[in-house]
C-alpha cells in the first residue's frame, strides 16, 4: 500500500500557525486565505500607537514556496502603502526575505538575509520595525524615501510624509470597518494577545492529519527496525 508523505513545508507551516494562535504577536491578525490552502496566508497589521500608522488597519498575505523554510517567503501589503521600502505593487522589500546569495552589490551582509532558522514571527516583528525605521540606502519607493528623509531631518516640520501616512492611515477604517475589527488605539489595547479563533475545525482536522502522517512513518521504521534486527539475529 502506498503511503502518501506530507511534503516537511506544510509540517512547518501549519506548526508555525498553531504557534501564532496560541501565542500571537501583538499588533497582528493571522489567518489562511482559504482554510485548505497552508501556503498562503492573510495577515493584518495594527499601526502602533505613538507612530504615524496609529490606528490604522493593514490588510497584507505571505506566500510560501514548497521548499520553506529554506527559501523565504513573499511578503506583499494589499492595503496602498506608501512608504520608502514597499513597491508600488505592495511588495515588502527587506533583507529577511531576500534569498541567501552572495551579492556583493546589494550592501547587504549574507547574515542579514533569509536562512532556514527564520519564521513567520521573526518575518512580522522585521516588518513593523521597516515601517517604523525605513532603510533609505536602498529604497523601492526613491519619491518616499526623499520625502522620509526631509520629515526625519526638520524633526516633523516637513509635514508631507506625516500627511500622507496619515490619510493612508484615514482610509483603512472603512476595511476596519467592513471586517468587523476593532482596532487598537491605546498601547495597553495594542499590547493585548488575542488568541483569534479559527472558523471552522478545518485547521484542526488538518494538524491531526499531519500528526498521523507522523505517526504512521514512525511506526513503518520502528517495524523496518524490527525486521532488519530479526533478520541479523537469524
Amino acid at each position: 500500500m502506498a503511503h502518501h508523505s506530507t511534503p516537511s513545508s506544510q509540517k512547518a507551516l501549519m506548526m508555525e500557525l498553531k504557534s501564532l494562535q496560541e501565542q500571537p504577536v501583538e499588533g497582528f491578525r493571522i489567518g489562511l486565505v482559504e482554510e485548505s490552502d497552508l501556503y498562503n496566508w492573510e495577515v493584518a497589521i495594527f499601526g502602533p500607537p505613538n507612530t504615524l500608522y496609529e490606528g490604522g488597519y493593514f490588510k497584507s498575505h505571505i506566500k510560501f514556496p514548497i521548499d520553506y523554510p529554506y527559501s523565504p517567503p513573499t511578503f506583499r501589503f494589499l492595503t496602498k502603502m506608501w512608504h520608502p521600502n514597499i513597491y508600488e505593487n505592495g511588495d515588502v522589500c527587506i533583507s529577511i526575505l531576500h534569498p541567501p546569495v552572495d551579492d556583493p552589490q546589494s550592501g547587504e551582509l549574507p547574515s542579514e538575509r533569509w536562512n532556514p532558522t527564520q519564521n513567520v514571527r521573526t518575518i512580522l516583528l522585521s516588518v513593523i520595525s521597516l515601517l517604523n525605521e525605513p532603510n533609505t540606502f536602498s529604497p523601492a519607493n526613491v519619491d518616499a524615501s526623499v520625502m522620509f528623509r526631509k520629515w526625519r531631518d526638520s524633526k516633523g516640520k516637513d509635514k508631507e510624509y506625516a500627511e500622507i501616512i496619515r490619510k493612508q492611515v484615514v482610509s483603512t477604517v472603512a476595511d476596519a470597518e467592513r471586517d468587523g475589527v476593532k482596532v487598537p488605539t491605546t498601547l495597553a489595547e495594542y499590547c493585548v494577545q488575542t488568541r483569534v479563533p479559527s472558523q471552522d475545525s478545518s485547521s484542526d482536522l488538518l494538524y491531526d492529519d499531519l500528526y498521523d502522517d507522523d505517526m504512521e512513518e514512525e511506526e513503518e521504521e520502528d517495524e523496518e527496525e524490527e525486521e532488519n534486527s530479526g533478520n541479523e539475529d537469524s
